[in-house]
């Protein structure tokens, strides 16, 4: 078998998985009306059931905090629903599925949320991209400050969404702490610049996303939660002054959690700010490490056996191959992605991509 340090078992808290071959977080917009997830999602999620674990897209939190025009959400009863259907089908095909929890905070824009202001942590527009609305695409608007004392009702959403993914049938949930959305724009310098508990120093910074932690493991246990951040990465508008003294703090602050894992995108989207974060993280973090962002099979399974991490999450390599495992086995040829689908609706570039061997069959 090639690449075998993928396919060794690993044990991440209360997750028992069969390979070290995880399914990033990848946001499609396929949701149906009210951000319902349905029939067609499942099929998606069950197709790619052979990955160590399924880490479902980001999945708003709350109602009112949309930053796409069409992703789901796990705040009503329809919603939790129809996750239970892609729970269902996914174990039933023998996978394993947790949920991420996310709120879009900045990101967000009025005319997807009937004209709500969006909130952050600091009045800091995103600058460096657009956001894709029923009206085309838009400029992003200068947000909300959140005043202190209404950081613990949206702490409250992310309880309330924990409870809704485990009543939707998921193995656990991943907060959702990376790429310029809520929990991130409190912990990097570049969005927050308030004043106060939450603001300024590290501790300060951090604890929104500690409060959100304690929340949610209070409802699944710590062993089935984890945390995914992205220290480097530029989407969004996002730097931090002292990247690595950030993940060195957070790794000191989450060990005391024990958490499921710790996942961690390794590099810069936009390759604006470079540097290493998964070492300090290795030699700090004393649970599971997972990194994606990037890595080839050869290079996650070099990684794995060298003892850098414990586990890949590949991204859209998953969306265009659904039998990705499989394929890293036999060292056999990927299908193409295709961009111009990524966030359209229907079947097309979503449930469509042939398996290995009706590739092979068409050869």
């Amino acid at each position: 078998m090639h690449h075998s340090a993928l396919f060794q078992p690993l044990r991440a808290g209360a997750l028992e998985l069969p390979n070290r071959i995880l399914m990033a977080p990848l946001t499609r917009t396929r949701a149906e009306p009210g951000h319902v997830p349905g029939d067609l999602i499942a099929e998606y999620y069950a197709q790619r059931a052979g990955a160590g674990l399924i880490i479902a897209e980001a999945t708003m939190v709350m109602e009112g905090h949309s930053a796409f025009i069409r992703e789901p959400g796990i705040y009503s009863a329809a919603q939790v629903e129809g996750w239970k259907k892609t729970t269902d089908a996914v174990h039933a095909a023998g996978g394993r599925i947790v949920l991420q929890l996310w709120h879009g905070g900045r990101a967000c824009h009025p005319i997807l949320n009937g004209g709500a202001q969006p909130v952050a942590p600091s009045a800091i527009p995103i600058t460096s991209d657009h956001v894709h609305t029923p009206e085309g695409k838009k400029d992003y608007v200068v947000p909300r400050a959140l005043r202190d004392d209404e950081i613990p009702g949206i702490v409250e959403g992310f309880r309330l969404a924990a409870e809704n993914a485990k009543a939707a049938g998921f193995d656990g949930v991943e907060i959702h702490g990376a790429n310029g959305y809520l929990i991130d724009e409190f912990l990097r310098d570049s969005a927050n610049q308030r004043s106060g508990p939450y603001g300024g120093s590290l501790e300060n910074r951090a604890r929104f996303l500690l409060e959100v932690v304690d929340a949610v493991t209070g409802v699944w246990g710590s062993d089935r939660v984890g945390l995914r951040i992205s220290p480097l990465n530029g989407f969004n508008s996002m730097r931090d002054s002292d990247p690595v003294a950030l993940v060195r703090h957070l790794a000191t602050v989450l060990n005391q959690r024990r958490l499921a894992y710790l996942h961690v995108t390794r590099g810069d989207g936009r390759r604006e700010q470079s540097g290493d974060v998964l070492t300090p993280v290795r030699e700090i973090y004393e649970g599971i490490l997972i990194s994606n962002m990037g890595y080839t099979a050869a290079e996650a399974a070099a990684d794995i056996a060298a003892g850098k991490l414990d586990a890949v999450a590949f991204g859209v390599p998953f969306l265009a191959n659904p039998d990705l495992p499989e394929r890293f086995a036999a060292a056999a040829a990927l299908n193409p992605p295709d961009p111009a689908t990524f966030y359209t609706p229907g079947p097309k570039g979503y449930t469509d991509y042939p398996r290995m061997e009706a590739s092979l069959a068409r050869r």
